[in-house]
């Protein structure tokens, strides 16, 4: 599996964690929601979905039926659409072992949770993530991107006198997006901490475990969607 289609795949159960949807409710949630499936067509996301399906993470159901409906599979849906002459909507539902599957996803914190999509998918799920795995995330991605910004301005200081006006602006600009999504990553790393802090001081926190969707005292007057990695033109 790709890199690519396992983003897609984490986004598709994270989605559907939150409520049971069809096809094209997903396509609109991923635009929308998540700006790094921009791109992505339907031809991409209907065998995403099989092979969900498949490994028992998803199951099918019609549109409209009540939650006691007896899942059907793709084949059945497609057999009662041929006797009513239409095509039949088919609702995605989140089996138990497929929840299971996606709170396992949503504990890993290795390299490729700090990779730009990747990390602007687990960050859009960050609700759903225990705070400890945010830290590393966050901690994992800002290591990286200050890696990024020493190369890269080691590079421009290498090749400065070669380049003309606009290729310097450009790769000037790259590293101002890096620099700014340091930054904006140090104040969600310094607001976890502090979150953490207050409730390890407050009399009931020895008590009390952390919980997916705590905030950790997140400055609500921010717009605190991830950067668009895009926007880093000189990586």
């Amino acid at each position: 599996m790709s890199r690519r289609s396992g983003i897609l795949e984490f986004a598709v159960l994270g989605l559907l964690r939150e409520s049971p949807m069809h096809g094209y409710e997903l396509r609109k949630r991923l635009n929308t929601s998540l700006g790094i499936f921009r791109a992505f067509s339907y031809g991409t996301l209907y065998p995403c979905l099989k092979t969900l399906v498949a490994s028992g993470w998803l199951i099918e159901e019609p549109a409209g039926d009540s939650a006691d409906t007896v899942p059907v599979t793709g084949r059945t849906a497609a057999s009662s659409s041929s006797l009513t002459g239409r095509r039949a909507k088919i609702v995605y539902r989140l089996t138990a072992e497929g929840k299971e599957h996606f709170e396992e996803l949503l504990s890993h914190t290795g390299p490729d949770a700090w990779e730009d999509e990747h990390f602007a998918a687990r960050f859009a799920f960050f609700g759903q993530t225990e705070r400890d795995v945010r830290m590393r995330v966050l901690e994992g991605r800002r290591s990286r991107l200050e890696e990024r910004l020493e190369k890269m301005r080691a590079s421009l200081a290498r090749t400065r006198e070669r380049l003309d006006d606009y290729t310097l602006e450009l790769q000037r600009h790259g590293m101002e997006s890096v620099e700014r999504e340091v930054r904006w990553l140090n104040e969600l790393i310094e607001s976890e901490r502090s979150g953490r802090d207050r409730r390890r001081s407050s009399p009931e926190g020895s008590a009390q475990q952390d919980k997916p969707g705590e905030t950790g005292g997140l400055p609500r007057h921010r717009d605190n969607t991830p950067p668009d990695p895009s926007d880093d033109t000189a990586k």
